[in-house]
């Protein structure tokens, strides 16, 4: 029955350079965007760097770790910002070879996130069986079926140091409740060493209507209203279109540090 509460820029600090980092919601809903900025005030203190950035679908809050120069290393299936176009910062850093593109499909995330799930090395699949994706990623190696012998797909493991996940609602003991779309967060919350829960609202305990995440699971939890923003936070909030349009502005005329600036000012 430990109270988790902390304040969040001690809850970033749990993060270190070279360490896995992935990041909960789906494209531009519910995003852990008030964590990340408060990673990316740190960066005056030493920010942690070298990042390798696990995320189901990436989008604004990743963009902005890639444009600030911390991650090393992307491992998603989707970067982008849906209707509003490319990921703008990712798109140059991928273009001019400064960050490590690792290709994968929905597949194999989540073969490798199940594979560390089971504690085992590897998780076979047909998926990728007869395509090129194979010579993208030399680690990913084919196995027979002992039982079958069926040709497979062994997607190795994905091992998570840190997960940050937003929520609705959470209690100071960690549970918490994300709302209609938990995309894959229960997943890279139990494969991760350390999870972070950031919150619109810390509710007293035994008051949740829902539990999607479990205390056990958790190891801080921090306040973080209209955390998401301008990603959406439904139904509490939608996507801010106008901001999104202002940020792609900004990098499009070469202005990305002008827009972090000006939006670290105002948190």
């Amino acid at each position: 029955m430990t109270n988790k509460v902390v304040p969040l820029a001690e809850a970033a600090a749990l993060v270190r350079s070279g360490q896995t980092l992935a990041l909960g919601g789906m494209t531009l809903y519910r995003r852990p965007v008030a964590f990340v900025y408060e990673l990316l005030r740190r960066a005056r203190e030493g920010a942690p760097r070298d990042l390798t950035l696990v995320c189901f679908t990436a989008a604004y809050e990743s963009d902005l770790l890639i444009g600030a120069g911390l991650v090393r290393r992307v491992r998603s299936c989707y970067f982008g910002f849906e209707i509003f176009g490319f990921a703008p910062m990712f798109t140059d850093a991928s273009q001019r070879g400064t960050i490590e593109v690792m290709e994968e499909s929905e597949a194999s995330l989540i073969s490798g996130l199940r594979a560390t799930l089971a504690k085992v090395g590897f998780m076979p699949g047909r998926a990728w069986v007869g395509t090129d994706m194979l010579r993208l990623r030399p680690d990913v190696r084919l196995v027979r079926d002992p039982y079958s012998d069926e040709e497979l797909v062994a997607f190795p493991a994905i091992p998570i140091d840190v997960s940050v996940i937003h929520a609705l609602q959470a209690d100071p003991l960690g549970n918490a409740t994300l709302g209609g779309n938990i995309a894959v967060d229960p997943e890279i919350v139990l494969a991760a060493k350390t999870v972070i829960i950031t919150a619109e609202e810390i509710v007293p305990p035994n008051t949740l209507t829902q539990v999607d995440i479990v205390s056990p699971m958790v190891t801080a939890v921090a306040q973080a209203p209209r955390g998401a923003w301008p990603t959406s936070c439904h139904p509490l909030y939608p996507v801010a279109g106008g901001e999104i349009m202002r940020y792609l502005e900004a990098c499009g005329h070469g202005a990305f540090n002008d827009y972090l600036n000006e939006r670290r000012s105002t948190l």
